[in-house]
């Protein structure tokens, strides 16, 4: 294919777009303590503002990456960007829990909408051979994004009001808009007739399982809710890939799921987002509840990841065109693998035993980041490099919910057994909730069962991943020419 001239500036303009959103991700975790008292809200209602972004976004995106393919990748995009930024502005003036719930999901939408787009446009401006570079600062600029949002959320609320998180979207969104339209060229697929079914399938399965995994460490993974979400979204993702299979004009190509390199790479990408959001979570909490970090110098404390991320980001084109993209790929999350581990080896006494660690994990999965998009994007045709790309993101979406709600069960659970056994009632259900008692001896108690808890965390991260790339290496068959898109 002809690169196109000007794909670095747009590449700029796409990654630009993607800090945004994942950025929005994390950049609330800092406020929780703000929002509960400025807001007057329950801790059961924040956790529904941070949730519902999530929740709408997971759900959406197929239906918005299929939307894109039709009637324009960058349109979809711009009307993304809109519905973005007016409920950023809206969401800074809200006055209750309800209404920042409901434009926190406006949000989701916007940017399920913005999402699929960034990679499959890349996708069409690239050739070959300079793809893995692409691919590499797309995936860099992902890691910033949510090492980003905790340290930008600190430094807001240091200085200004938890509303501030929302206003500063809205010169961000103003300045991608400008941008897309004078940089970013229309890309779309095929059009084809509404697949109305589709979509509500695939919003409504989608949405089931994001709800099941957000409600089963609050209510019980064997709970109603946790169940019940996951019935509703697996019988309705079976009713989409039944539908899928008899509509003349489907949504989603079902082979584009059979295909190994396609599943597998998706895989690994979402297994490194379940290990990374769930230990990043669990690290911010140690950061502040256990090393007294303020929001800001927590947040400073994870841009090594970041950093680290980007300089593994600038080997693994190089790494891959030296080895190959499934060993490249393997090597990757191999070494983010031992990050893992060095942080349960180390321990967590400190931010000097931890930072080895977060260097490790962060340059990992810039080494394993360019060969898993580059091997997943071969595989999509490019009619349909939207709903591909929304595949991957709803993928990736799912595997951070479950890393923050699977890894938080597990270091609860190790929490809980390190405390004395003397301790009872509020004090084992969370290390906030023990400091909040204030009682010195039970503080110090709390601090070190958390510490250990996190070891085990860790660890947990460490076996996933490793297990995946063990996984990885046996089902993706060698390419030794990339399939065109």
């Amino acid at each position: 294919m002809t690169p196109h001239p000007h794909r670095w500036r747009i590449l700029a303009v796409l990654c630009l777009s993607l800090f945004l959103v994942v950025m929005d991700n994390t950049v609330l975790n800092v406020a929780i303590p703000s929002l509960l008292t400025d807001l007057d809200a329950t801790t059961g209602e924040v956790q529904w503002v941070i949730d519902a972004y999530s929740l709408v976004f997971a759900g959406l995106l197929l239906t918005a990456g299929s939307l894109g393919d039709r009637h324009g990748r960058r349109r979809a995009m711009l009307i993304g960007f809109a519905v973005f930024g007016a409920a950023s502005a809206c969401a800074a003036l809200a006055t209750t829990p309800g209404q920042l719930v409901a434009l926190r999901g406006l949000m989701g939408a916007g940017g399920a909408l913005l999402m699929p787009g960034t990679l499959s446009i890349m996708a069409q401006v690239f050739p070959a051979e300079e793809r893995a570079k692409a691919f590499g600062i797309w995936g860099a600029t992902s890691m910033a994004g949510i090492a980003a949002g905790p340290t930008l959320g600190g430094l807001l609320l240091e200085r200004f009001w938890w509303g501030a998180a929302f206003l500063v979207n809205v010169p961000v969104t103003v300045v991608a808009v400008l941008g897309l339209l004078l940089v970013v060229p229309e890309s779309r697929g095929p059009r084809r007739r509404p697949d109305v079914p589709g979509a509500l399938l695939s919003t409504l399965g989608v949405s089931g399982l994001v709800w099941a995994v957000i409600s089963g460490p609050e209510h019980g993974w064997t709970g109603p809710r946790a169940l019940g979400g996951a019935a509703v979204g697996v019988t309705a993702l079976a009713a989409f890939a039944l539908w899928q299979h008899r509509n003349p004009e489907p949504m989603l190509d079902l082979a584009l799921l059979r295909s190994r390199r396609f599943s597998g790479a998706a895989m690994m990408i979402a297994v490194s987002g379940f290990a990374l959001a769930g230990t990043l979570f669990a690290l911010t909490q140690l950061l502040q509840l256990v090393l007294g970090y303020s929001p800001l110098k927590a947040g400073l404390a994870l841009l090594p990841v970041a950093v680290a991320a980007g300089t593994g980001n600038g080997l693994g084109a190089a790494l891959e065109a030296r080895l190959g993209d499934r060993r490249a790929l393997v090597t990757g999350f191999t070494v983010t693998a031992g990050g893992f581990a060095a942080l349960a080896l180390t321990g967590a006494h400190g931010y000097l035993p931890v930072l080895p660690g977060l260097l490790l994990i962060g340059f990992g999965a810039g080494l394993g980041a360019p060969p898993a998009y580059g091997i997943l994007m071969s595989a999509v045709p490019a009619e349909e490099a939207g709903i591909g790309s929304a595949v991957n993101d709803a993928g990736t979406e799912l595997g951070n919910a479950l890393g923050v709600a699977v890894l938080g069960s597990v270091i609860s659970a190790a929490y809980a057994r390190a405390l004395p056994d003397d301790v009872t009632g509020a004090a084992r259900r969370s290390l906030g909730e023990a400091l909040g008692l204030g009682d010195p001896a039970l503080a110090h108690a709390a601090r070190d069962a958390f510490t250990s808890a996190l070891v085990v965390g860790a660890l947990t991260a460490a076996a996933a991943t490793l297990l995946a790339a063990l996984t990885a290496a046996v089902i993706l068959r060698p390419a030794r020419i990339r399939e065109k898109v």
